[in-house]
């Protein structure tokens, strides 16, 4: 697999961009049973949203040093990902009663205990990202296994794996893994890219940044992928999968909390390899191959809806229109608005939170498109502000609906990296032109 970089060259350290604890996010239950940080600290701590990457067990580590004289343990380790990581636990520090300290710990070269902190907080800085190189052809599947030969893998993927990673970058990359990690678009160090103007250009949130973010999420209009970093994180070798097989289906999603309800005619629990969880889909991929149904039209429908107006489309189109029953996957995930970055030109709606959904139950084509119409005339005439996932639109009125306020930023961004529409024209967003008003 040339286009991924062997797998004894796929990890490097850069710099301060954080490294992707595997430990569970800090609450007051799960504290270490010799954690002396008070209940209220845990549970601020758990309130900063430190994207997981702070630590409870194992702090013992935390209070060796190259001296071997003083061994203060500390009560939690924080892996910095950011500056910001950093401003919220001195404010935390700064105004708890409890007089909470912090010390910042580097190589560990310290002889008499000074870069330990008895009962308070070590920050280590001397962090790694791990990350694989792949092509933006490479199928996510190969991704897959290569950054499994370390015992890791992407921290987001899609449900699908036999897709690229070019194309799922040029959209956003949803599942289920989407909530606690965001979308796969939040999961990239660096791009490789060749712009409408034939340059290549190595682009990161910290060089050439504008172009980074046009290119995530931008649906092909900015530059093609040639090349992606993608963040790692370590994984189990097994999981335990439960699979039900339930009949009268009917969801019920509250404003805080998204409950299925269903009476549930059986219940598996599989013991599953890592890969073998990921790669779930291609079994039933070989299945629609066989029979045909993989090469028929599939016009699908995927939709982003706010938190606020869940239960409302819940009412009409699940207890109503799909009433009848599902034909096919039908795909429901909340989605965490803060994993999202707004600089990117994926949209997204304004909510903190909200679900991507898929209604799939119409027997044939023609009535499944015109379900789908269906129910986007029902969020329209609703004023229900949903968006498009993988969008599909016919003029520019419709995609200035679709990018609402972001219009602007779209347009401008189009003439400094493909000036004459060379890229995508299947969107139907620009039309290729000498130059680009």
């Amino acid at each position: 697999m040339s286009a991924v970089t062997p797998s004894k060259d796929i990890f490097y350290t850069v710099g301060l961009l954080g490294y992707a604890s595997p430990h569970s996010a800090p609450t007051a239950e799960t504290c270490h049973p010799s954690c002396s940080l008070s209940k209220e600290n845990c549970r601020e701590l758990a309130a900063l949203n430190l994207n997981l990457n702070i630590s409870f067990s194992n702090t013992a580590k935390a209070s060796q040093d190259f001296g071997h004289m003083y061994h203060d343990r500390p009560s939690a380790i924080l892996y910095a990902s950011s500056a910001q990581d950093i401003v919220a636990i001195v404010k935390l520090a700064y105004f708890s009663p409890n007089n909470l300290t912090i010390v910042l710990k580097g190589a560990g070269h310290s002889i008499y205990g000074q870069a330990q902190a008895l009962h308070g907080i070590v920050i280590k800085m001397s962090t790694v990202v791990p990350f694989v190189e792949a092509s933006g052809g490479e199928l996510w599947i190969d991704v897959v296994k290569e950054a499994l030969k370390k015992g890791m893998a992407p921290r987001s993927l899609t449900d699908y794996l036999y897709l690229s990673v070019g194309g799922t970058l040029s959209n956003a990359g949803v599942s289920g893994q989407a909530f606690r990690y965001g979308p796969q678009i939040s999961n990239v160090l660096e791009l490789e890219v060749v712009t409408g103007k034939g340059e290549i250009v190595i682009c990161s949130e910290h060089q050439h940044a504008d172009l980074f973010y046009s290119v995530l999420g931008g649906l092909g209009q900015f530059a093609i992928i040639t090349k992606a970093k993608i963040r790692l994180h370590h994984v189990p070798p097994k999981v335990v999968q439960s699979l039900s097989l339930s009949l009268s289906l009917s969801l019920s999603l509250s404003l805080s909390l998204s409950r299925i309800s269903y009476l549930i005619l059986s219940y598996i629990i599989i013991d599953a390899s890592y890969l073998g969880f990921l790669d779930r889909v291609h079994d039933k991929e070989r299945d629609l191959r066989k029979s045909g149904l993989w090469y028929t039209p599939h016009p699908w429908l995927n939709l982003f809806i706010p938190r606020s107006r869940i239960i409302e489309f819940d009412a009409w189109v699940f207890k109503q229109k799909l009433s009848g029953g599902i034909n096919g996957p039908m795909l429901v995930y909340f989605l965490n608005r803060n994993k999202w970055d707004s600089q990117m030109s994926e949209v997204t709606p304004s909510e903190d939170i909200f679900y991507a959904v898929s209604p799939r139950s119409a027997p044939t084509i023609g009535m499944l498109m015109d379900q789908n119409s269906k129910i986007l005339y029902f969020c329209r005439t609703k004023s229900i502000e949903y968006k498009q996932y993988l969008p599909q639109y016919v003029n520019q009125d419709e995609w200035k609906t679709h990018f609402d306020h972001l219009c602007p930023r779209f347009r401008e961004r189009k003439p400094r990296y493909d000036p004459k529409a060379i890229l995508s024209p299947a969107q139907r967003i620009f039309w290729r032109s000498k130059t680009l008003s």
